[in-house]
């Protein structure tokens, strides 16, 4: 083992986590760490050369309003002042970042982490993501990046061909899916993913999409759940392990998040996608990178009260979706071998 490959993983929503976790599995000869503060999830039963570093949070209840400034620096997304959870992250990671030599880190996502490492002459790796990203503060973790890696094909880019584009390698696209082929689809049912809430798809637009189709059936997969008057309406609240159901519906409703859209595209499933607003325009973008695709709708979030759902169910049910050259079965191979070669033009063995 030449070198330490370490992971930042982002604490927000849990695909960052869930796609690391993927690409680690393709590295047992590497030692790993991972760097976030939502790994108390992570079973290391079966990831023997992975060690976990828990950062504690920024801020707590008491100081969450501390360090905000009304002029936020040019150079940066996020950087408070006199907030000691910042100092104890950065410490940590910084003593890390001395003591485990050499190292490769791919951080997924921060400009400011990928910034740190680069300070403390650590070569990095970005982690892609859609959106409008040619603000300052990403174009310099970019640029100090030795590459930037887009976890999605080359047909998914948005964007100007610019040297941003020429710096990154696209993997194709994963997910944590494995289509079987065994399960009945039926024709009637759709499946709509909420995850922890929070969205435009709440328990009354259901409720109002389901009064339109009252000959369909609703599945609701995430973290609410209702006893609802709407016969068609099946609450299934937090689903660990979706596949099972997800294979057996004709349609899916989601958001327009990378790891929605790569399971969507791996079970070759009809997609209505609506896209949230994100920082950045992410979802907007991703959208836009799947649009115009045979059984592909998006509808906007300011459309959802006066669209007509049932004519869009009858047309989309007609047509057979076009996922092609999303989804490639080598994709995190390709990944891992990016990352070792990286890492390898910057430690001979």
């Amino acid at each position: 083992m030449p070198f330490t490959i370490a992971f930042y993983v982002h604490h927000h929503g849990s695909g960052h986590l869930m796609r690391t976790l993927q690409i680690v599995k393709a590295l047992p000869n590497y030692k790993i760490i991972l760097f976030g503060s939502a790994l108390q999830t992570v079973d290391l039963a079966s990831l023997p050369n992975v060690t976990l570093i828990h950062l504690p949070l920024d801020f707590n209840d008491v100081n969450i309003d501390e360090g905000l400034e009304d002029t936020i620096p040019d150079t940066f997304h996020y950087a408070p002042l006199n907030v000691p959870g910042i100092k104890t992250r950065m410490a940590i990671m910084a003593n890390i970042f001395e003591r485990e030599s050499p190292m490769l880190l791919v951080v997924d996502v921060s400009v400011e982490i990928t910034l740190l490492a680069r300070l403390c002459g650590i070569p990095t790796i970005v982690m892609a993501q859609h959106g409008n990203r040619n603000d300052l503060p990403h174009l310099m973790a970019f640029q100090s990046a030795a590459l930037i890696l887009a976890p999605f094909s080359e047909s998914l880019y948005v964007g100007e061909r610019n040297w941003v584009y020429d710096k990154t390698f696209f993997t194709g696209g994963f997910s944590r899916f494995i289509p079987d082929g065994r399960h009945e689809v039926k024709e009637n049912e759709i499946a709509i993913l909420i995850g922890a809430g929070g969205t435009s798809i709440n328990a009354n637009f259901i409720k109002h999409i389901a009064q339109q189709s009252p000959t369909l059936i609703f599945h609701v997969i995430g973290d609410e759940i209702h006893n609802d008057e709407n016969a068609n309406i099946f609450w299934h609240g937090r689903v660990d392990h979706p596949q099972t159901l997800l294979e057996s519906v004709s349609i899916i409703i989601g958001n327009t998040g990378h790891n929605t859209v790569m399971e969507v595209a791996t079970l070759n499933k009809r997609f209505i996608g609506i896209p949230e607003s994100r920082p950045f325009a992410e979802q907007e973008r991703k959208a836009e990178a799947v649009a115009g695709r045979r059984g592909i709708y998006i509808v906007c979030r300011d459309d959802l009260w006066r669209t007509k759902w049932q004519d869009i169910f009858e047309q989309i049910i007609r047509e057979e979706p076009d996922w092609s050259d999303l989804i490639l079965p080598n994709a995190i191979d390709n990944m891992a071998k990016a990352i070792v070669n990286t890492g390898n033009k910057f430690f001979k063995s």
